[in-house]
């Protein structure tokens, strides 16, 4: 994993630089994104570790995926992510995790997760931008889903699919820790600050 101040920095960078592309003010951003323009400044000089909502608003605001947001170093033709480079986006109690592993801003936005849940960890999600899906595959343990109030049950070896514009649950309700992959996919946005990102 990144330091933490690597990751700071990099999210600094990122959003200075998006921020200036778009040629807004640091009150535009605020009113885009519902973060406070204090919580801006602190997150440009790289002096806090936003939350994962956090970040997801500032996305949003943008209309870029998360993983964008968060990439420690430029693009190129073929992007290989070392282990050590992985973004530790969400810490829960147990060991839990969900790590962003890659993403891309093309015609779609597509991020790359790895979801670590330990036994009675519970993860809420609101929904997503209109349109977006996600795809899991459990590696190990078992994942129960709730979406719409359904909860739906997923083994190891067995994966899902779902429409992620409504609010989701991801929970481990059983002694094993849950492993688990997941892709989100996001369908173009015309405008810049209607985009929608997991969390």
């Amino acid at each position: 994993m990144p330091d933490p101040d690597e990751v700071a920095a990099a999210i600094a960078r990122n959003a200075r630089e998006l921020r200036s592309e778009r040629q807004w003010s640091l009150e535009q951003l605020a009113t885009r994104s519902g973060v406070s323009k204090g919580m801006l400044v602190q997150i440009e000089q790289a002096r806090t570790n936003p939350s994962i909502g956090t970040l997801c608003r500032l996305a949003d605001a943008f209309g870029v995926s998360l993983a964008q947001l968060v990439e420690l170093s430029a693009g190129s033709t073929v992007r290989v992510v070392a282990a050590a480079e992985v973004v530790r986006l969400w810490e829960g109690a147990g060991g839990s995790s969900g790590d962003l592993l890659v993403g891309t801003d093309r015609s779609e936005h597509v991020e790359l997760w790895r979801w670590n849940l330990a036994a009675g960890v519970d993860h809420d999600s609101e929904g997503h931008h209109p349109g977006t899906r996600e795809l899991l595959a459990v590696l190990a343990g078992t994942l129960t889903l709730e979406v719409d109030g359904e909860e739906h049950r997923v083994e190891t070896g067995g994966a899902v699919m779902f429409d992620a514009d409504r609010p989701h649950r991801y929970r481990n309700t059983h002694r094993r820790a849950l492993d688990l992959v997941l892709v989100v996919v996001q369908p173009p946005t015309l405008d810049p600050g209607t985009a929608s990102h997991p969390s």
